[in-house]
């Protein structure tokens, strides 16, 4: 794999070498980088290609600023998941002090958004961010903005919406769907973003 690589490089060659890693099973997202011209979150799960004519390239995610090495600052891109407020938000507490309970149903509507594992191989990857970085949301913030939206359980469904209503922050989505290919956990951010788009129209 190439962790292993990396690893082998940073324990025999360079003591130098610098790169998250932490899982080592493609689902912490912490060790992303761009593999080959791709993004990848896993590349303890990528294969170094036996039989390919070239040697293997390995570099940070693109349009991000470098700390060392492959390690990039994460900052900007964790304000602004911040910024859509990612959590439950009630006006009222659930009835009894209990849990507020889901239908199978609704639960099912947050397929495709929950699994996101903050890697930032989407927004990276996304034209409309590398030139907005500061006022674009991009699309991981997005889909997580839309998992609060769906989630029925969640009553500030309008001012989630309201507060992303802006000309950069949702309205820079051209739709390049890079964002589709590049995701690790096989996800649509794209999708989640026209579903937020078609919400405002209502």
């Amino acid at each position: 794999m190439v962790l292993d690589a990396l690893i082998k490089i940073k324990n025999e060659a360079d003591p130098a070498l610098t790169f998250r890693r932490s899982c080592r099973e493609g689902i912490c997202g912490s060790c992303a980088m761009n593999i080959d011209g791709d993004n990848r979150a896993s590349p303890c799960l990528t294969k170094i290609k036996a039989d390919s004519p070239a040697a293997s390239t390995i570099a940070p995610l693109p349009h991000m600023y470098v700390v060392k090495d492959l390690v990039v600052d994460m900052t900007n891109f964790y304000n602004q998941y911040k910024s859509v407020e990612p959590w439950l938000k009630r006006k009222e507490p659930a009835e009894g002090g209990k849990e507020v309970l889901q239908s199978k149903k609704d639960r099912a509507k947050l397929d495709g958004m929950y699994e996101c594992i903050l890697c930032a191989c989407c927004s990276t990857s996304c034209p409309s961010y590398w030139w907005n970085p500061e006022s674009y949301l991009g699309p991981a913030a997005l889909l997580h903005a839309n998992r609060w939206i769906q989630d029925s359980r969640d009553q500030y469904t309008k001012e989630r919406l309201e507060a992303i209503n802006d000309e950069f922050k949702l309205y820079r989505c051209h739709t390049i769907k890079n964002c589709v290919a590049a995701c690790p956990k096989g996800l649509n951010p794209a999708k989640q973003i026209d579903a937020i788009k078609k919400l405002q129209l209502q």
